[in-house]
């Protein structure tokens, strides 16, 4: 890599540099924390300050993308009137998909979580962050260059932000109901944008509950090797 004064600064004095036995600690111990992770689908109406939803975004902001341009955009839905907006279109492509455009084994495979068209926390809980993916941009405001590995980027984004949220105290849901192109409206995005996915985000009500299903995880041998 082709570096100089001019392209370059030097790495932080803040970036983190810990004893292995501290690194193994803190890697155990994050992992607990976010093995208490679920998502949830009963929210309690109990209101979340912008500020924290502002400081979540700005982690999820700082994941790297290509040519670090930064493909994303987050609208943070408060509005009560705007979530009666999307719950209201998100519900509509919800029954067809229930009603017939989903394949038989889709359907079957989300049965064991219980899912179905109904959506009431997205008008429930205080936040919706309507995610979207930005085809051109740049890493500078005005700019209009083509974007790079831009799903890669907004989904590493995406879980930067959910951990943040998770991190923060809030409980999460991803939704994404397809096609979603009704959120453009209603967020007042360009067209040129594609909604990536809605986060629902906010504190569980007290009587949420988790599917059985969803507690399953797969062992470290079934999802990675060490060669």
């Amino acid at each position: 890599m082709k570096t100089s004064p001019e392209t370059h600064v030097a790495l932080s004095e803040d970036f983190p540099h810990y004893p292995e036995a501290e690194m193994q600690a803190r890697a155990t111990e994050f992992h607990a924390q976010m093995q208490s992770r679920r998502s949830i689908r009963a929210f309690s109406d109990r209101a979340v300050p912008a500020e924290i939803i502002k400081q979540c975004v700005l982690t999820a902001g700082t994941a790297p993308s290509g040519a670090n341009h930064q493909p994303w955009y987050f609208a943070c839905v408060g509005s009560q009137e705007k979530k009666a907006e999307i719950r209201e279109a998100a519900e509509a492509e919800e029954r067809e998909f229930y009603s017939g455009r989903a394949a038989q084994e889709w359907i079957d495979a989300l049965a064991p979580i219980g899912t179905d068209a109904d959506k009431p926390y997205m008008e429930i809980a205080p936040w919706l962050i309507c995610i979207f993916a930005q085809r051109r941009g740049g890493v500078r405001d005005g700019e209009d260059k083509k974007n790079y590995y831009i799903h890669e980027s907004v989904g590493i984004a995406t879980g930067m932000l959910i951990t943040a949220c998770h991190n923060a105290g809030l409980a999460t849901l991803v939704h994404t109901p397809n096609p979603m192109k009704f959120l453009n409206g209603i967020c007042g995005r360009p067209e040129t944008e594609k909604p990536f996915l809605i986060l629902v985000a906010g504190y569980a009500a007290d009587d949420a509950m988790v599917p059985n299903h969803a507690l399953i995880k797969k062992p470290l041998d079934e999802v990675a090797s060490f060669l």
